[in-house]
């Protein structure tokens, strides 16, 4: 089945129109990122060039994407936006709320035993606004985009960081929001900075041991977490071209851990072999026939130094497996010297679990790849050694790989097949344990690794590699192990080295499913009831957060002082927390608990200015808001890095939070503060964060003049009766201004659409 065919044939129509129209307007040949981008505008093209960095823009994405954990809270938003059904095709994906426990049928009975209310909700609302359900069990958000909606040269924003995985089909793919995305579905033009572009030149072609994780490993180790910040990623070359869609789309999805707006390739040979296989073909038709607008153009290959802000090059014919962590996904290691860095930094030798699949590495060559390696540990009788398992990507996977006899090779040597979810990759695991808490390793093919990430335990070092590497460090369990030099002694004490991996992109007999999992919206579902309960402890209605006063903040209280590393998995943790996310008030208790204070390096323990008592952090954010007091948090570099959450945004907002003051941000998580009405800010001096003492009482001044480019002032009142101002910048445009004004952006288009 092809989905919006109509709308991907009016987008190709107009698409070498307004490419060229964008190239006369620059004056120079195009990138593929900036082809997509004008051609994406919402308005008509400028008099001048957008400036990269620093102009907001205003775009039309072809389509919106939901998961389960965050569809609530967008929904739940989106009922208030005075709409009758959403303006651009929009999908609700059940994939985060399913645990992972003892495998697939009896993980996915207890997520729909459990989630049951939450369900019904979403496939309700789905129905009452037009909107395609893919129920609990269908697949993976990213990967169940990427088999049927994706499109090259298409724009598509998506409720989770990994929506950017659809570039491996060359869209432009960016995660937002909840509200960025009500936006959207109720028609209004979509904000963002335009981005910078980094250029990545791929040169000759991967074989053995190395993949496509690979590349994304590496550049990680290149750029760190917060390098690709405003900025999309653009790979091009010989080498880009000779790496399957679903490769492209591995290291496309993990440009969200460098931080990146997003990430591309260019329209090839691979992408149409994969809309084929995927039943496509008539997309693969319509994108041939501009083939040549769906890629950079040739001068940008020519003289890539020209067009690109910063240019890369990797050579694949070198490159060599990564194993990366643990605790951060940039802590580069090629697989060479990872015995050496692990035994150097006391990282616990021994692989308790091998886990492979997620949004990130779950294909059909996924699994092919890993497959090898575990048949040849059946046929040359090795013992696993690690527990190991195994998360297709997407119902069609799931059935393919089960029909092509993949599955049966990896519960042959101990493998469990789980659901076809997030489950593990995002803390969506119970795992089996005898010591919670232990310092332990544990190898993934997933794209975070987070403390606490993936089991609640901040002692599990947790590694991430290819499919193949994680199945052949399972397989050893040992950290130490190099596949590519080192042996293994089998059951009958012989000497054992294990044979490259071997893979296919596409099943040779095809792509084979009895129920996707997918539910049509009907034609008109204005009458279907949508019913949230009162008493319910999953779902609340929205009540709209208050407008500014008008007037500047005074007598602030310091809630938190961050030290350190805070990603939204700290602001707003998953895992058991999920069951909240449709609940504003009930997930709020979570706020900030993962965060390291800064006065006494413990998390969620901070002092209450009130009482002098030192209580959790929502509790005393609780106390403040219901004494009338507002509040402020302070952070350290690249807050809020990670998932595309916006509940650590809602929640500060929900107890009284004001401010949230940086040394820097994650694009994300900025917008979804701007969003719901805060203030989101920098400290001019990155210095001056050291000023804020844990007693201060803040004022913020320059709201009544409140414009972009000029920053704020601070006004700290420290105990000892000293006083430090200190400026507070902005990213700030006029549009966002307006969001603060009127108490957040929903506030904002329910007035429009009543006025419609």
């Amino acid at each position: 089945m092809i989905f919006d065919l109509d709308l991907i044939r009016r987008t190709y129509e107009c698409f070498p129109e307004r490419v060229g129209a964008a190239r006369r307007l620059l004056g120079r040949p195009l990138t593929l990122s900036e082809k997509v981008l004008y051609a994406h505008l919402s308005d008509a093209l400028p008099a001048t060039a957008f400036v990269r960095g620093n102009d907001y823009v205003n775009f039309a994405p072809d389509r919106v994407a939901m998961q389960d954990a965050t569809a609530q809270m967008a929904m739940l938003q989106f009922m208030n936006a005075g709409r009758q059904r959403t303006a651009v095709p929009t999908t609700v994906h059940c994939d985060h709320l399913i645990l992972a426990h003892q495998g697939a049928l009896e993980d996915l009975d207890a997520a729909l035993d459990q989630n049951r209310e939450v369900f019904d909700f979403l496939r309700s609302v789905s129905n009452k606004y037009g909107i395609g359900f893919w129920k609990p069990g269908a697949g993976i958000i990213h990967q169940v985009i990427l088999e049927n909606y994706a499109f090259p040269g298409g724009m598509m924003i998506g409720t989770d960081s990994h929506t950017v995985n659809a570039g491996g089909l060359g869209m432009i793919a960016i995660g937002v929001g909840g509200a960025d995305a009500m936006d959207v579905m109720a028609g209004m033009p979509w904000e963002l900075r335009m981005p910078r572009l980094i250029g990545v030149k791929l040169s000759g072609k991967m074989s053995g041991w190395t993949s496509a994780k690979d590349v994304i490993l590496k550049v990680a180790g290149i750029l760190t977490v917060k390098g690709g910040t405003g900025a999309i990623v653009e790979y091009f070359g010989d080498g880009a071209d000779s790496i399957s869609a679903t490769g492209k789309g591995t290291i496309c999805n993990m440009g969200a851990e460098i931080g990146a707006t997003t990430s591309i390739f260019g329209y090839d040979e691979k992408m149409a072999s994969y809309l084929r296989g995927t039943g496509r073909a008539e997309v693969a038709d319509l994108a041939d026939a501009i083939r040549g607008h769906l890629r950079s153009d040739p001068e940008v290959y020519a003289d890539p130094s020209a067009y690109y802000d910063q240019l890369i090059e990797i050579d694949l014919d070198t490159l060599e497996p990564f194993v990366n962590g643990p605790y951060t996904p940039d802590a580069a290691t090629p697989i060479s010297q990872m015995a050496a860095v692990a035994q150097e930094k006391g990282f616990p030798l021994q692989v308790e679990v091998g886990l492979i699949g997620s949004c990130t590495n779950s294909s059909y060559e996924d699994l092919t790849r890993a497959a090898s390696i575990a048949r040849q540990a059946r046929e040359k009788k090795l013992k696993v050694r690690s527990g190991f398992i195994i998360t297709p990507g997407s119902e069609q996977i799931r059935y393919t790989t089960e029909r092509d006899g993949l599955l049966r090779e990896f519960e042959a040597i101990g493998g469990v097949v789980m659901a076809n979810a997030c489950g593990p990759c995002i803390g969506q695991w119970k795992r089996h344990t005898d010591d919670p808490e232990r310092r332990n390793t544990i190898i993934t093919s997933f794209n975070r690794n987070f403390a606490k990430r993936n089991d609640g335990n901040p002692n599990t070092h947790g590694f991430v590699a290819s499919p193949e590497i994680v199945t052949a460090l399972a397989i050893a369990g040992d950290l130490r192990f190099n596949p590519l030099t080192d042996t293994l002694v089998n059951e009958e004490g012989e000497q054992i080295r294990l044979d490259l991996p071997e893979g296919l992109e596409l099943p040779p007999m095809g792509f084979e499913v009895k129920d996707p999992g997918y539910v049509a919206p009907d034609a008109d579902g204005a009458g279907t009831p949508v019913v949230v309960s009162p008493s319910s402890n999953r779902l609340q209605l929205l009540q709209p957060f208050p407008a500014w006063e008008g007037k500047d903040l005074q007598g602030l209280r310091l809630l938190i002082k961050a030290h350190g590393k805070c990603t939204t998995d700290h602001i707003s943790m998953a895992g058991p927390w999920l069951r909240f996310r449709g609940h504003l008030d009930n997930i709020s208790d979570n706020l900030l608990m993962g965060a390291v204070n800064h006065f006494n390096g413990q998390t969620n323990l901070v002092r209450n200015q009130e009482t002098g008592a030192y209580g959790k952090v929502s509790e005393v954010a609780r106390y403040y808001k219901q004494q009338g007091i507002g509040s402020i948090v302070v952070g350290d570099e690249n807050y809020g890095e990670g998932s595309s959450r916006e509940h650590a945004a809602m929640e500060p907002r929900h107890l009284g939070v004001r401010a949230v003051i940086v040394r820097s941000f994650a694009r994300i998580h900025e917008t979804n503060l701007k969003k719901q009405g805060m203030l989101a800010l920098t400290f001019a001096d990155k210095g001056d964060y050291d000023l804020i003492r844990e007693d201060d009482r803040i004022d913020i001044e320059g709201l009544t003049t409140f414009r972009p480019g000029v920053p704020l002032t601070l006004v700290l009142y420290h105990a000892d009766g000293s006083v430090d101002r200190i400026l507070a910048s902005h990213t700030y445009g006029e549009n966002q201004i307006e969001w603060f004004r009127a108490g957040g952006a929903l506030n904002l288009i329910r007035k429009q659409q009543a006025q419609a």
